[in-house]
């Protein structure tokens, strides 16, 4: 979490942990908890502790048990739509890597949210095709909506849910065996949503019975215990990083301290200036090219094989080492930091749509 010294250090005394390392015996004298998805914030955690307010830098909530928080009357705060830009990002970075020619396919967008709908919003602006499979929008809202069969068959298929286990549509393992069967062989899947949407083991046995659809992963069942086995079929594999801009980051943190500022009826100013520069100028030739020198996701891809491959086959070493390369991921800057010149060829307008700084 950026900033979380320069912003919440003025009202109190700060301890700093790594997120699968705190425990209870950590929070015994603290007032507030301020954590990212990989803590599980829940009675095992808080009970006894004098915590009046949680905060997490996240768009999802999967890791809190909210019940029990409303329960004893803690404070929660999240960041909803925080790092959405850099998850649309990553998903282009994606597509132009595996379907270059991706301008002239569809897309099937499963999740119409902070992420998918702003997926959705530039795709549009571009003139590509989309079908949208979400059952709490309606078509007045939404009119690309489909049945999900439908935008199972597209070309490109993004997955951007939440997780949920209950309910009249859950999406825990929304593709589990018979669907992704269903997937034609030259689609490609994105998953930048969570793992567990997606039945990894069926995706497995798909793959090892010669399954030829495209897959690339940014979440996983079990992180950070991933399956290996799987990465070794999947065409793009990273470790939960899809998110992970440094804009995406700034915008969890000054979130969440927003509510902080609100419960504690504290005042301060924000401090992300101390982060954004100048835009720098960018000249490309392409659009696919523009999108891979922000961000390649091929870069991550290979980082992630290395590190795995180091690991080997033991399941300790694979999630600590799933964990590290989201520790020590580099600073990745989202489109807006870029700038184009406005003399540039005729593609300015798809820039300006995509989010590049026009200069």
């Amino acid at each position: 979490m950026p900033l979380v010294a320069e912003l919440f250090a003025q009202f109190a005394d700060i301890q700093l942990l790594a997120g699968r390392d705190i425990k209870r015996q950590h929070l015994m004298d603290a007032d507030v908890l301020l954590v990212r998805s990989v803590t599980r914030v829940d009675r095992a955690l808080l009970e006894g502790t004098k915590i009046k307010f949680v905060g997490s830098a996240t768009i999802g909530t999967d890791h809190i048990d909210l019940d029990y928080l409303r329960q004893e009357a803690v404070q929660f705060a999240h960041a909803p739509g925080c790092n959405a830009e850099a998850v649309v990002q990553y998903d282009l970075s994606v597509i132009c890597r595996l379907m270059p020619e991706w301008q002239s396919k569809t897309v099937g967008i499963i999740g119409c949210g902070n992420v998918g709908g702003r997926l959705y919003s530039k795709l549009c602006e571009l003139n590509v095709d989309c079908l949208v499979y979400d059952p709490f929008l309606s078509p007045t809202a939404i009119a690309d909506l489909a049945e999900l069969d439908r935008v199972l068959g597209c070309d490109i298929i993004c997955l951007h849910t939440p997780l949920t286990r209950s309910g009249p549509f859950p999406t825990y393992h929304l593709l589990d065996a018979s669907r992704l069967a269903a997937i034609g062989p030259d689609a490609l899947i994105i998953n930048a949503g969570r793992g567990e949407v997606v039945d990894n083991r069926a995706l497995l046995e798909l793959f090892q019975n010669g399954a030829e659809f495209k897959v690339a992963l940014d979440v996983w069942e079990n992180e950070p215990g991933i399956d290996t086995d799987l990465m070794g079929f999947v065409s793009l594999a990273t470790p939960h990083i899809a998110g992970y801009s440094l804009e995406g980051k700034v915008n969890g943190t000054e979130m969440v301290f927003d509510a902080f500022k609100q419960w504690s009826g504290l005042t301060a100013n924000k401090a992300s200036e101390t982060v954004y520069k100048a835009p720098l100028l960018l000249q490309p030739t392409s659009v696919n090219q523009a999108i891979l020198e922000c961000c390649d996701v091929a870069d991550d891809h290979q980082r992630m094989l290395s590190a795995m491959a180091e690991a080997g086959s033991d399941q300790a070493r694979v999630a600590q080492a799933f964990d590290q390369l989201r520790k020590d991921y580099p600073v990745r800057r989202e489109f807006s930091y870029y700038g184009i010149e406005r003399t540039t060829e005729e593609n300015l307008a798809q820039y300006h749509s995509l989010g590049f700084a026009i200069v």
